[in-house]
């Protein structure tokens, strides 16, 4: 919502009234008229206002001589008579006028006109007329003769003097108060007079105008709704701030014209320091005194409502940046709420445990939103110490961050606690894990037959003493009490070290029992099982091995075998369990770098904020770049990471889990068929900024590429694991089903391994999904041999074999070259070029050739066509041939449900073109 600027309690500016008259005549919406309206006619000068006043302070009008006073047009007369009137004060209108008629040398037909005319249509109060008769002896007899006989037809409620001099006229007006042709002393300019007039007028309206102006600018800033943005409030500033120039240039303007008017009415003054100015000149100047005045005045109020009106507008600009910095902040101490949640986990060893706790205290380092946010909050503070209008608004942000802060501050330390109390608790555990793998490999290396002897038993058993007593600090002790101190912490991987320290010390009490009876008496000698020297490897010398996962299998020594089995049974369920820990481990691990990878890469690509620093190649790429990664991370979230948790006491039957789930991991194939473009895509693009950022922000050491290669990892992964559940598992329940998951997890290698290559054959025209299901693939030597007509001809001019790559698929054997590889990682990804396909409905087999053992051959067209082929070992070549003859027998299942079978020769023979195999031969 846009918010009213007359909430903030505005007022609106009150511009003075002002006018030309003492009384402020302006105050009056109309004036008559105005000098520059009627100029032609004032210059005829016919009656002028000379500025003289009688001994009341009434205004004198002149009538001077004008001997085409006749001529005058009425409307002219009247304009001129009603501009007059109106030019002096109210209160000096009000005494009444003075009219000097000047007639001296005229007639009396025309002073007779005039004063007819005058009577009829003066539009003031006449106090005085005075007229100047003419002064030719005719005239001034008549006119004194007539006056009396005509006096009524003036209709004049004033007197009305004749004069024959201006001696006279003296008597009756000062002569300072005439001008120098009725015999005084005033200097009278018309045409000055006149300018003044114009000028003063057209300075009152301009006075008016900027006024009006200044008061519909006042109203529009005092209407003005705040934006709720920074850009639109910035902008309404701007825009306001040039309209209040504009204004102030105005006022300037008009300040300007009032003070040079102020001084050319002064200027006689200031030329004459003795001058003295008439009435109406003192008027004007007063006049102009109080316009200006009235100008600053207006200037003052407008001044003063702008600095609130700006004031208003400057507090919303900071009311709208601190807004936008507020959400930015809440933003960023969510996001950093949120990342601090992945720091929940408490490590997989100490070391890891001691790099998630320098993370953390580097993460927290560099955590300076917490300072941005209490500079905020300080800011706030600053607003609503500086009188802000929305401090309603301002103080629960302040007060919210401040608590945030406080609340991520705290979380941080207890994190900080919670990690040390993990590493501390993690020492423990790896002290007492190596208590116990040192333990079984110590039993593991006792030489079997020093035991067979009295001394070699006791000295076995002094071993194992020495050993509980050296290294036996290293266990753990008081479980209770550590399971209380550290309840939330590591509380479960405790319980695993624990139960495995438990299951040690009773092999140790068992080896310590059998040692002791053979110690005690001398027995016959016996054949216990025992691990090769070769095999038995400290845990240790391995590097990269995990510290709670494989161990040397033990079996230890017994007196009798069923004992002894017993013990290897109770061994092997140990290896089991750690096998089954380290799975567990490994698949949360995967699950959380997938979501990492996810959120703060994949999501990144979607955000706006993030848009300017993608490079174009990379722009809706996200689905090239990370495959089918999202739905990846929902199987493995959702469903099998719960499903493998569920197995976690019966390790053995994991296998289950795989089996029933094998159709969803066929996702990986997916997955790897789309690497090459995901590699590619990341080869253009991996030093662009959008990737740098999102490693910042995630704090990761390794770049993308490292994760976008974890799925292809984890499902060799899982090979392996099952590889070692499967040695520790055998004749347990769940031993088939294990290795029916390790030979399905194979079987998946394998076609995303055939995949790989598929997808890097160029060349070939045709559609590859209308060949079949690739079935394998592999590199052999190749010869060729055809017959022409009746003669063989050999291709044997080619001694040296063609190196061709071989594709089978269910309908056709493809024939391609392979490529030189270059680059690194999938970039040494080899391609193939095309060169010849077999339809597998022509194809024949012969199983030996030339007497070598890793040779086939592969013909068509009754031989016309044949490939001696050589596989790097028998193996791969007997594999091949199975997997061939495997696809000619499905063909000739397939077609003897057709037609029946015409034996031929030895070779199975099918008629031409029926879509069968040509033949189908064995060659011991």
């Amino acid at each position: 919502m846009l918010r009213p600027a007359r909430e903030a309690n505005y007022q609106m500016i009150r511009i003075p009234t002002m006018g030309v008259h003492g009384d402020e005549i302006m105050q009056q919406e109309s004036s008559p008229l105005c000098a520059i309206d009627i100029t032609p006619d004032l210059r005829k000068q016919f009656a002028y206002l000379s500025g003289g006043r009688g001994q009341n302070g009434s205004p004198i009008i002149v009538f001077p001589e004008f001997p085409a006073f006749g001529e005058i047009q009425e409307r002219e007369f009247h304009n001129v008579l009603t501009y007059l009137t109106s030019i002096p004060s109210l209160s000096a209108a009000g005494v009444g006028f003075i009219l000097v008629i000047d007639r001296r040398q005229d007639r009396w037909a025309a002073v007779k006109g005039t004063l007819l005319r005058i009577a009829g249509s003066f539009p003031g109060n006449l106090q005085l007329v005075l007229v100047l008769r003419p002064t030719t002896l005719f005239q001034r007899t008549l006119s004194d003769i007539l006056f009396k006989f005509n006096k009524d037809e003036f209709k004049m409620k004033v007197p009305m003097i004749m004069l024959s001099s201006v001696t006279e006229l003296h008597s009756y007006i000062d002569r300072t108060q005439l001008t120098t042709e009725l015999g005084g002393t005033q200097e009278y300019s018309h045409e000055k007079w006149i300018s003044h007039r114009t000028a003063i007028e057209g300075f009152a309206l301009m006075v008016k105008r900027t006024a009006q102006i200044l008061q519909s600018f006042g109203t529009e800033l005092a209407e003005t709704e705040l934006p709720n943005d920074i850009q639109a409030t910035s902008n309404l500033l701007g825009t306001h701030i040039n309209k209040k120039s504009k204004m102030k240039e105005d006022l300037l303007v008009a300040l300007g014209q009032g003070s040079r008017l102020l001084e050319s009415i002064n200027e006689p003054v200031v030329r004459d320091p003795d001058h003295n100015m008439n009435r109406d000149e003192l008027e004007n100047l007063a006049t102009v005194q109080r316009l200006l005045s009235q100008l600053n005045e207006t200037e003052r109020a407008f001044d003063e409502f702008w600095e609130r009106h700006k004031t208003k507008l400057e507090q919303c600009l900071l009311l709208r940046h601190f807004e936008h910095n507020y959400r930015e902040v809440r933003c960023l101490l969510d996001q950093v709420a949120e990342r601090l949640t992945a720091f929940s986990e408490v490590g997989i060893s100490p070391a890891h445990a001691d790099h998630i706790f320098h993370e953390l205290s580097s993460h927290e380092e560099r955590v300076c939103v917490l300072d941005r946010a209490q500079a905020l909050a300080r800011e706030g503070d600053e607003l609503i110490q500086n009188s802000h209008y929305a401090e309603d608004s301002i103080q629960p942000k302040c007060i919210e961050l401040r608590a945030v802060n406080e609340e991520l501050r705290t979380y941080l330390r207890a994190k900080k606690d919670h990690l040390l109390r993990a590493i501390e608790l993690h020492h423990s555990l790896e002290r007492a894990a190596k208590w116990c793998d040192d333990g079984i490999y110590l039993l593991a290396s006792q030489p079997v037959d020093k035991c067979q002897s009295h001394d070699g038993a006791e000295s076995a058993l002094q071993e194992i003493e020495r050993y509980l007593d050296t290294a036996g600090q290293n266990k753990l002790t008081d479980p209770s009490a550590i399971c209380r101190d550290y309840e939330t912490v590591l509380n479960q991987e405790f319980r695993k070290v624990f139960q495995k320290q438990v299951s040690m010390q009773e092999m140790f009490e068992k080896r310590r029992v059998s040692l002791k009876k053979l110690a005690a008496k001398h027995t016959r000698p016996v054949q216990p099982v025992a691990p090769r020297p070769e095999a038995i490897k400290s845990p240790l010398s391995s590097p990269g091995q995990s510290l709670y996962t494989t161990c040397p299998e033990v079996l230890p020594l017994q007196s009798n075998r069923s004992a002894s089995m017993s013990e290897e049974d109770e061994n092997l369920a140990i290896l089991r369990q750690h096998v089954m820990n380290e799975l567990l481990e490994t698949e949360r691990a995967y699950v959380e770098e997938l979501l990492c990878v996810l959120q703060g890469y994949a999501s990144e690509m979607d955000n706006p904020a993030m848009a300017s620093l993608m490079p174009i190649p990379l722009q809706n790429k996200k689905d090239v770049l990370f495959g089918n990664m999202p739905e990846i991370y929902h199987f493995h979230k959702t469903t099998f990471l719960r499903e493998l948790e569920e197995y976690e006491d019966r390790p053995e039957l994991v296998g289950r889990c795989f089996l029933e789930r094998m159709t969803d991991l066929q996702i990986y194939e997916k997955y790897c068929q789309n690497k090459p473009r995901s590699e590619s895509l990341w080869r253009q693009c991996s030093d662009c900024s959008f990737f740098q950022e999102c490693q910042k922000k995630l704090e990761h050491k390794l770049g993308l590429d490292s994760y976008l290669l974890k799925p292809v990892q984890r499902i060799t992964k899982y090979q392996l694991l099952l590889k070692e559940l499967l040695k520790y598992s055998k004749g347990c329940e769940g031993s088939e089903a294990l290795q029916e998951a390790l030979t399905s997890i194979l079987g998946i290698l394998k076609a995303v391994n055939d995949s790989m290559h598929l997808i890097a054959i160029t060349g070939y025209d045709g559609n590859m999904g209308d060949l079949g299901r690739l079935l394998m693939q592999g590199s052999f030597s190749v010869w060729t041999e055809h017959k022409k007509g009746h003669a063989k001809v050999k291709d044997l001019a080619r001694f040296k074999p063609m190196q061709r790559h071989l594709f089978l698929h269910e309908k056709a054997l493809l024939f391609c070259k392979r490529r030189e590889e270059n680059g690194e990682g999938y970039e040494k990804a080899p391609s193939y070029s095309f060169k010849q396909s077999l339809n597998m409905s022509a194809v024949g087999i012969t199983e030996n050739a030339k007497g070598d053992n890793k040779k086939f051959e592969v013909w068509c067209n009754s031989r016309e066509e044949v490939y001696i082929v050589q596989a790097p070992t028998s193996e791969v070549k007997t594999t091949w041939v199975k997997e061939i003859r495997k696809v000619l027998t499905t063909q000739l299942e397939a077609y003897r449900e057709a037609s029946q079978q015409r034996p031929s020769d030895g070779l199975f023979q099918f008629p031409p073109g029926a879509g069968a195999p040509v033949s189908l031969r064995s060659v011991i």
